[in-house]
């Protein structure tokens, strides 16, 4: 019989701001899905795709206000989703910071 997923199944660097006791994964899940994406290991990634499946993830990740440039590489690849159409490279094209330019 498969476990059940769990907050405390992924890495626990990944929580240190919120209250695991109350944190849904069902509820939380635009929060639970860019951290995993951002800062997760292999395994967070893993768990990540069983839990919520790789239609889910894209859907959110689409529609993410950050994501790293190497991230949204590799979602643009796994994908094949022009960067383009993701919100974060948008947002990033709106806000130029002078020392990246």
């Amino acid at each position: 019989m498969k476990k059940e997923i769990t907050i405390d199944d992924f890495s626990p660097h990944l929580f240190w701001d919120v209250d695991k006791a109350t944190f849904d994964l069902n509820t939380y899940k635009v929060q639970m899905i860019g951290k995993v994406l951002e800062f997760g290991n292999w395994n967070d990634w893993k768990l990540l795709i069983s839990f919520y499946g790789l239609e889910t993830i894209k859907e959110v990740a689409l529609n993410l206000r950050s994501l790293d440039a190497v991230t949204l590489s590799y979602l643009s690849a796994l994908f094949n989703i022009d960067k383009t159409n993701f919100r974060c490279y948008k947002h990033r094209q709106l806000v130029q910071n002078s020392w990246n330019s």
